[in-house]
């Protein structure tokens, strides 16, 4: 005798939902999953829809060297797309692919950081109010990352101790960095409006926040708690792409990035000023006031002092540091 559930055939998820779903047992970022998903379908429609089973190495090496080649994309850009590539057979389809000799690489360019001098910092922030001029004042006072910046939370801030935390930064690494001293009152002033925010949102049946990993399982009530809420609240609310939950998110990078880039247009610098400029600023300045460079290293939260280096070729003493034989007929 068949019982009707012998009958039916359970489909396996499409491909696309397995990469979603081993990208997020991973724990990467919901920027990483869109990023790898995004590639794959674009290396799929190379091909002519063959299933990447079907395929390798070989296609792999055609892919890439193709947007190198024909693309002429960023080497940046052509590393994000063999990382998800790899990721696709190493994790996915659990497929070991040889060393990939073959790939025409993008050309990486040498380029130093813009660094913008205290006048040009000046400047830039005060052209800027709000939540904005806040959160500028905090990537120049402390050298975050805007990520890092907009995903505090606010147990992550320790006014007594002049300290911010920073959570899960690149390389999923802690580290802590100074709260510096001249914006303390504008933050407590800045977190009480976000209290009123988080307790009229609890008024409306709202207030859950985003926990990572497990974390909303394992305390079910946190996601209310004010400790959790973010520094940087967005104005409305809105629905998560993942769970479909309305919620209220962190500010997006989009708002800051424009008011800073306003902010220099207005203040007529010749320089391409975005908030990534002022960690650089930060570093760079920091080496210029006789910091070591092991510390300034560990307040960027860089694995290897060679990448905090490049700030030494960026200090403010001309062209490495020699007087011109013009200066000297003076």
């Amino acid at each position: 005798m068949q019982y009707p559930s012998e009958s039916i055939s359970i489909q396996p998820p499409k491909l696309l939902d397995q990469v979603r779903g081993k990208i997020r047992l991973k724990h990467y970022s919901i920027r990483t999953e869109q990023a790898y998903t995004d590639w794959i379908k674009r290396f799929i429609l190379h091909f002519g829809k063959r299933y990447p089973r079907d395929m390798g190495a070989a296609e792999v090496e055609q892919f890439l060297t193709h947007l190198a080649v024909n693309g002429r994309v960023a080497a940046s850009t052509q590393n994000q797309a063999k990382c998800a590539l790899l990721f696709l057979y190493k994790e996915v389809l659990a497929i070991e692919l040889p060393w990939l000799d073959n790939v025409e690489q993008a050309k990486t360019p040498k380029r130093l950081p813009v660094v913008l001098n205290r006048d040009e910092i000046q400047a830039i922030l005060s052209r800027l109010t709000g939540t904005h001029w806040l959160v500028a004042s905090l990537l120049y006072g402390t050298g975050m990352r805007i990520m890092e910046c907009l995903r505090l939370r606010v147990q992550d801030v320790d006014i007594k101790r002049n300290e911010i935390l920073i959570r899960d930064g690149k390389g999923f690494k802690d580290r802590v960095t100074m709260l510096p001293m001249s914006l303390v009152v504008s933050l407590q002033t800045h977190l009480v409006k976000v209290r009123e925010l988080h307790e009229n949102d609890l008024a409306q049946n709202f207030g859950a926040v985003y926990m990572p990993y497990a974390l909303e399982r394992k305390y079910p009530n946190a996601a209310k708690e004010w400790i959790w809420q973010y520094v940087f609240p967005a104005a409305k609310l809105s629905t998560d792409p993942r769970t479909k939950i309305v919620r209220r998110h962190h500010i997006q990078e989009q708002a800051i990035q424009r008011a800073v880039k306003q902010a220099a247009r207005d203040a007529d610098l010749t320089k391409a000023a975005t908030p990534h400029t002022f960690r650089h600023s930060f570093a760079t300045h920091l080496l210029e006031g006789g910091y070591d460079i092991r510390t300034v290293q560990e307040l960027l939260g860089h694995s290897d002092v060679s990448t905090t280096m490049i700030y030494t070729h960026v200090l403010n003493k001309g062209g490495k540091g020699v007087l011109s034989p013009l200066d000297q007929l003076r």
